[in-house]
């Protein structure tokens, strides 16, 4: 669990971050929505240490990684798997180089348990077949799942995700999704996604934050998304014609 209190980052006196305060929960897909701009990137920043907020508390299990020296937040790292918008692969290496890449830099296991580790990983996401490929010689939907089982290498507790459906055709963003919310479900991690992929919000949302200007206008789940009476969120969410009649044959089920 993750837990943001009262946070607040700024840029040359401009507040991009105005009292957040929220809980990302363990085995579950929680997302952060929100338009471009609103902070929502930012927000991952703070929570993965790569940005220092003004204020406030970034709890993890407890552990406030504000308050952490070098040491500390460089051992909290390894417990974290990172999800790119890009996939992120290294062209040089074959698929099975790349998921072992953490392992290599991060674990003291032998070479044959990197390999045994490796070869779990890329089981789970169905491309043992695909082992000794190179990044150019796969989809680009086969490179985010490669890049999936690099993020679970080292078996993390916490699982960041940024726009892992970027660049994707819809059939594959569900594939995607699918995977994301089966592996936090079956190792129990907590997965933070960062997206503006309205169908990734219907689908995986368990736990929704959105970010309007810097602040939490709203938090729920994809079913709560359709009974909000955030305007904000309302106008983000239901921006197509598609998603505005599925909100209104979701409420108009519900009077029945």
């Amino acid at each position: 669990m993750i837990e943001v209190k009262h946070l607040y980052k700024s840029f040359e006196d401009k507040d991009v971050l105005k009292d957040i305060n929220t809980v990302f929960h363990t085995g579950k897909t929680n997302l952060i929505i929100g338009q471009s701009g609103s902070g929502k990137t930012v927000l991952m920043k703070c929570l993965v240490g790569l940005l220092r907020p003004e204020q406030g508390e970034l709890l993890y299990d407890g552990r406030d990684i504000v308050k952490m020296n070098k040491k500390e937040r460089k051992k909290l790292r390894t417990e974290m798997g990172m999800l790119f918008q890009s996939a992120a692969l290294f062209d040089s290496m074959t698929v099975l180089e790349n998921v072992m890449f953490p392992l290599d830099m991060f674990s003291n296991m032998t070479v044959r348990d990197r390999i045994r580790r490796a070869m779990f990983c890329l089981d789970r996401v169905n491309l043992t077949d695909a082992k000794k490929k190179y990044p150019s010689e796969i989809s680009g939907g086969m490179q985010k799942r490669v890049a999936i089982a690099r993020a679970i290498a080292l078996n993390p507790k916490y699982l960041f995700c940024d726009e892992p459906n970027s660049g994707l055709d819809p059939r594959t963003s569900l594939v995607i999704d699918d995977l994301i919310h089966s592996i936090t479900h079956e190792f129990q991690m907590t997965t933070i996604i960062n997206t503006h992929d309205m169908n990734s919000v219907m689908g995986i949302g368990e736990n929704i934050a959105f970010i309007n200007h810097g602040v939490k206008d709203w938090e729920g789940t994809s079913k709560d998304v359709f009974t909000s009476d955030s305007e904000s969120l309302n106008e983000f969410v239901f921006a197509s014609d598609l998603f505005k009649k599925i909100r209104q044959a979701e409420l108009a089920s519900r009077e029945k």
